[in-house]
């Protein structure tokens, strides 16, 4: 494993793996969800590798260090960091690369094979939909004031969270200490409540994958929607399907579920 930053404060991790001559894809680039990091990953990367080259990446604003200033508006912007994704795909010289994102991080893939389709392969999406109009981060704020300044240990975070999402929180966090703002966390979702991402989603033109949890975040049928207009434009190699009893981090919570799913579609890529 190697490690570098980037411009824009995007740390990169690199994890090997196989190449388009041993039958795997370029890259396959890890992009995690609001509140996580490149490290949360650390579950599916082993069998990923067999799939392709694996990088993991801290968005801005997710490292530790950036919540020290005040960032601009549009610097939380959507935009700013599917430029981030797309300079990081160009930066390692890997595209087209596979994208499998994780809430945010399904988010900023679709926009991405939207904007740079010669840089995306395909796209993975789990959990997220593209229209969260009207919905505000505003009910977060009584319960991120409950945490405390620093969990003492790995134990604390599984009593407040539960097992997954707690084993999660602290493995993002520093020394069980935040790894960037609560305001600036929220200001980025705030976004999801004022525009729709329909558009983006429909101009991708790369296959997809779409993982839905039972209990997770996205709003009632807007998973399968994104499904059913994908293939009313023949979006080739392209899947969904809604995992009954999982939860928002289902590539934890059912991982044998997830990783059957990943895999069967990064195979359909390959015999394509």
């Amino acid at each position: 494993m190697s490690a570098d930053i980037r411009p824009g404060g995007v740390g990169l991790l690199d994890y090997g793996g196989a190449g388009r001559g041993a039958g795997g894809a370029g890259a396959i680039i890890l992009l995690h969800g609001l509140m996580g990091r490149g490290r949360t990953w650390r579950r599916q990367i082993p069998w990923l590798r067999r799939y392709g080259r694996v990088f993991t990446f801290d968005a801005a604003f997710h490292q530790g260090v950036d919540h020290r200033s005040a960032p601009a508006a549009d610097e939380l912007s959507t935009e700013r960091f599917v430029a981030d994704v797309a300079e990081l795909i160009t930066w390692i010289d890997r595209g087209p690369a596979v994208l499998i994102g994780h809430s945010m991080g399904g988010l900023h893939a679709w926009c991405t094979a939207a904007a740079y389709p010669e840089l995306v392969e395909a796209v993975v999406v789990e959990d997220m939909a593209p229209d969260f109009r009207g919905r505000t981060t505003g009910d977060w704020t009584p319960w991120f004031e409950t945490w405390p300044d620093r969990f003492a240990d790995e134990g604390e975070a599984l009593a407040m969270f539960g097992d997954v999402a707690g084993r999660y929180f602290y493995e993002a966090f520093d020394d069980g200490r935040l790894h960037g703002s609560l305001e600036v966390w929220q200001a980025i979702a705030d976004e999801w409540g004022r525009r729709d991402f329909w558009a983006e989603w429909d101009a991708v033109a790369s296959p997809t994958l779409l993982l839905e949890a039972e209990y997770g975040v996205t709003p009632e049928g807007q998973m399968a929607q994104m499904a059913s207009r994908g293939r009313q434009a023949d979006r080739p190699e392209s899947a969904y399907l809604r995992v009954a009893g999982a939860g928002h981090l289902l590539h934890d919570d059912v991982p044998d579920v997830y990783r059957g799913a990943v895999e069967a579609f990064l195979s359909s890529l390959r015999r394509g």
